[in-house]
């Protein structure tokens, strides 16, 4: 599975060679942080659009840019590896930017694919990929399916006052 993650100069190479064999190239991207159901069901949906599914995740860094210094829970190398693990998914890269613009640009997919909670027009990407004659998908997302909900439980079945309350599960 770790063969599965690549660097953004190892996948042009090699998506070439697949899309010049006929495969249609997926792409989509996201922080990944716990993964949970809704992320597995959006990425089998994703590979539905294609024959090979590149999955970019952001770094730490862009994380933290994104969503405050208390995240990611999980590392760029965990969330990675976890996401490579999926059969939906074929490769994995990891990017700094706040973005996927210059991933995007560089891949070159031939289907870009985001949540519904983004509307087409706001797709970072999509000039890129539409002005190769590609495809722009939102598919339906997950209600009740976030990783900041399942911090918010946790912190609320297993904290009190910012400690650590008695833990009434296994180990």
């Amino acid at each position: 599975m770790i063969t599965k993650i690549k660097t953004v100069q190892e996948l042009r190479p090699l998506l070439e060679i697949l899309r010049s064999s006929g495969k249609k190239i997926v792409f989509t991207n996201g922080c990944f942080d716990i993964i949970h159901t809704g992320h597995t069901r959006y990425l089998a949906i994703a590979r539905s659009f294609g024959d090979i599914l590149v999955v970019a995740v952001n770094s730490d860094a862009s994380v933290r840019t994104i969503k405050g210094e208390k995240r990611p829970i999980s590392s760029q190398a965990e969330r990675a590896e976890t996401l490579a693990a999926l059969g939906s998914v074929d490769y994995v890269t990891i990017f700094d930017e706040p973005d996927p613009y210059r991933v995007i640009s560089a891949l070159q997919p031939d289907v870009l694919v985001k949540g519904g909670d983004w509307p087409i027009e706001k797709i970072i990407g999509r000039d890129v990929v539409e002005a190769r004659g590609g495809k722009v998908v939102n598919v339906p997302y997950v209600e009740g399916s976030s990783t900041t909900g399942i911090i918010e439980r946790i912190v609320r079945i297993y904290c009190e006052g910012g400690k650590v309350g008695e833990w009434k599960g296994g180990r």
